[in-house]
């Protein structure tokens, strides 16, 4: 997913290209504003967690891209281009590191495994 910060950077054309280029699929693909219900079963894991508020702040403060890829080991791979959460860690080379401000606004989510993606996916393409 393109995030807010990420949408309003004009950064999505960019953020599909490096996807494409690495050979993975773009499947399916939708533009939408989230809001809390959907922002909240979205960040569901961490509800317990002080940050959570900030979270669903952020998610919600403007349109996204969300995104099925695919391709072999397409969940290892996507999280390898992203880089880590936080853009201060995140080496050159990758979105994160790249085009990362603050770990909020680090430009893209991705599942972290495939059970997280196909419960994303179920989300936001129902």
């Amino acid at each position: 997913m393109v995030k807010p910060d990420g949408v309003r950077r004009g950064l999505v054309g960019e953020i599909i290209s490096r996807f494409e280029r690495k050979g993975l699929t773009l499947d399916r693909m939708r533009m939408l504003t989230i809001d809390v219900d959907l922002a909240s079963r979205h960040y569901a894991e961490h509800v317990d967690k002080p940050f959570f508020g900030e979270l669903v702040e952020f998610i919600t403060s403007g349109p996204v891209v969300a995104m099925q890829w695919t391709g072999p080991s397409a969940v290892s791979v996507s999280r390898t281009l992203m880089g880590p959460t936080n853009p201060a860690e995140a080496p050159p080379g990758t979105i994160r590191g790249d085009y990362g401000l603050i770990i909020t606004e680090n430009a893209v989510h991705g599942s972290d495994s495939p059970t997280s993606a196909e419960r994303e996916l179920g989300i936001f393409f129902g």
